[in-house]
């Protein structure tokens, strides 16, 4: 069972990947207390926990935990549900001693960190992550936070988790959409830092894609261990850790145009990553080939849900990124596959032509889904 350390100046914690850990849970945070007292708070969508309660509530036993619940889907990542949560904690009687769990995808993980962050100027809380995406990416880094109508993620805090728990067995209820949207998380993490990771990807699709335990497994825990290197040498995304936002600057754009409702976060991710990857191939950072490569393996784990917007309005959505600096857009981009730098002159310019040239590849998706489809109604 793979567990990597993830170690920065100010946290210190486990990253356990393995199957049946949910089984095992209330021990778990039992020795992550040390023996002294705490009151487990289980913050859940009421999808997840229709999926897995069972089996969580039979772990605990007779000491159950208090289940907090609030709406699955981007749209209610926002401070109204922290609110809401911090009010039903207080109900309860949550003091110091809470310790809260985040069991479930990229938005209860965020919004279970920063109700940590923030209740009684912060309590305890583990990551238990139910989704790909959120056990190879959001789970991991202490970054917390809801979204404003400007943009996503503008406010927050960074609060360390105590441990995190990727139990893989969670992945079986997994939609194949959703599962695909987190592997892009994964394409990233091998375009910006591993390339044997990427190589991986590229010669056992097959396997990854069918869910195969051992694969997934790997998958994972490469993935992790890219997040954790960056994040030990980069807490607070002055530098470094900026990388892990490739294809996030345009990808985030299309979410926030869209409403946050047409495509998953991984699926505007990998769109964005196409585009990062055109910009990089014009800048003349990469080669061809590597470009093809990289574009062809971000395609191959889709389909990516194409989605109608202009270039210009997404370009004008990067003004609120969060990588943005004294009113300069920092850009992730490749170098090669497993290297990306941080570029901090990319003109507006640029980015219209990257977006359009994503936008045609949108389109091209689209009318091939198109015919797909009519051929199978034949």
């Amino acid at each position: 069972m793979p567990s990597i350390q993830l170690k920065t100046p100010t946290a210190s914690y486990e990253i356990t990947i393995g199957s049946g850990l949910i089984k095992t849970l209330p021990r778990r945070l039992a020795r992550l207390k040390n023996g002294r007292p705490f009151r487990p708070f289980l913050v859940t969508s009421s999808e997840i926990w229709g999926l897995w309660g069972r089996q969580v509530s039979a772990a605990f036993g007779k000491e159950q935990p208090t289940v907090l619940f609030l709406p699955a889907g981007e749209k209610h990542k926002r401070l109204r549900t922290v609110e809401s949560l911090l009010e039903q904690l207080a109900a309860a009687g949550a003091d110091r001693d809470a310790l809260l769990v985040a069991f479930g995808g990229g938005v209860v993980g965020d919004v279970t960190g920063f109700l940590a962050a923030i209740y009684m100027r912060g309590v305890s809380y583990v990551q238990v992550p139910t989704t790909l995406l959120a056990q190879v990416d959001s789970s991991i880094g202490g970054k917390t936070g809801v979204n404003l109508a400007a943009g996503k993620n503008l406010v927050g805090s960074f609060h360390h988790p105590l441990a995190v728990l990727a139990d893989t067995d969670l992945l079986k209820t997994l939609p194949l959409a959703e599962l695909r949207a987190g592997l892009q998380e994964s394409i990233k993490a091998g375009i910006i830092r591993d390339p044997k990771l990427f190589r991986y990807l590229e010669n056992n699709a097959e396997a990854v894609l069918k869910g195969d335990a051992k694969a997934l497994t790997h998958v994972v825990a490469a993935s992790v261990r890219v997040k954790a290197d960056v994040v030990a040498n980069d807490e607070r995304e002055s530098g470094l850790r900026m990388i892990l936002n490739y294809g996030h600057t345009l990808g985030h754009a299309i979410e926030a145009a869209t409403g946050y409702k047409q495509l998953l976060h991984g699926e505007a991710v990998g769109w964005g990553s196409i585009a990062a990857t055109h910009l990089g191939l014009m800048r003349g950072m990469i080669g061809q080939a590597d470009a093809d490569r990289m574009i062809q393996l971000i395609l191959r784990y889709g389909p990516l849900t194409p989605a109608t917007v202009r270039a210009a309005k997404l370009v004008d959505l990067t003004a609120n990124d969060k990588k943005n600096r004294s009113g300069t857009l920092n850009y992730v981009l490749p170098a090669a596959i497993g290297k990306a730098v941080v570029v901090r002159d990319v003109t507006r310019d640029e980015l219209l032509e990257a977006a359009g040239w994503m936008l045609e590849q949108m389109k091209s998706a689209g009318r091939n889904s198109k015919k797909k489809s009519e051929k199978k109604r034949r």
